[in-house]
């Protein structure tokens, strides 16, 4: 694989009918350009998620990177872990993703343990956790299941466990929405996407990618039992939450 990742021009031409986003093998192609262009703070999201696992990933435990893509937090996770017997469990339900993860992952200077599951991340089975990661990856799980999966993962975390959970967030009022849309589309035309690619890339995620309120977050996350949750990185409208049981 190049060490230069290829640009992300899915969207540049007229599509007509735009189809539904997918996390197939174009996607994965420029993956790294798409997201590295397309989320603000991205970069600084998964560092901060090392300096995370350096403070709370105890020793014999498990951490788990739930969406875990090309692995950029699995491997920011184990080049920061410090604890003896720690496994990392990379979980995506898309073979494509897994198969360059693998990749990745060959390349990445580390010698932790880290297994690739291929997997809907609301069957899996969360244990001896002892910090559990989803970056940007509950935006895309149907709403009536993220109760549900936040509680399995509040049972499997270890008491002093943490959760990180990074997401794009809708705004009330609409207004306020509105500006914080309009300086990330600013953020992308800066970026180098033209007008044609963002609205097209806007058409393929409708209904696919579904944000929700901060405070919704929040008081999901409170009421499946952890002791605290509060955001800890914002850039625009994405923003990273952490939660302590």
């Amino acid at each position: 694989m190049s060490d230069t990742p290829k640009q992300d021009n899915l969207f540049a031409s007229p599509l007509g009918n735009v189809p539904r986003f997918a996390f197939d093998e174009a996607v994965v192609d420029v993956f790294p350009d798409m997201i590295q262009r397309s989320v603000p703070g991205y970069q600084t999201i998964i560092n901060l998620c090392g300096e995370l696992a350096a403070r709370y990933v105890q020793p014999n435990s498990n951490c788990y990177d739930l969406g875990c893509s090309l692995g950029a937090s699995s491997l920011a996770i184990a080049q920061q872990v410090n604890q003896p017997g720690v496994s990392i469990v990379a979980v995506d339900n898309s073979a494509a993703m897994l198969s360059r993860c693998a990749s990745v992952l060959e390349q990445g200077q580390t010698t932790a343990k880290i297994e690739l599951v291929e997997a809907d991340i609301c069957d899996i089975e969360i244990s001896n956790a002892s910090l559990v990661v989803m970056n940007f990856t509950l935006q895309f799980i149907a709403i009536e299941k993220r109760q549900a999966l936040v509680e399995k993962i509040y049972a499997g975390l270890n008491p002093g466990g943490c959760l990180v959970i990074s997401e794009k967030l809708l705004f009330e009022p609409e207004s306020l929405n509105q500006l914080l849309s309009e300086l990330h589309h600013q953020f992308k035309s800066a970026q180098g996407y033209s007008d044609l690619e963002i609205s097209q890339k806007r058409d393929s995620l409708e209904n696919f990618l579904l944000p929700e309120t901060l405070e919704t977050h929040i008081n999901r996350i409170k009421a499946c039992g952890f002791n605290s949750a509060s955001p800890w990185f914002q850039c625009f409208n994405f923003a990273s939450l952490v939660a302590i049981k």
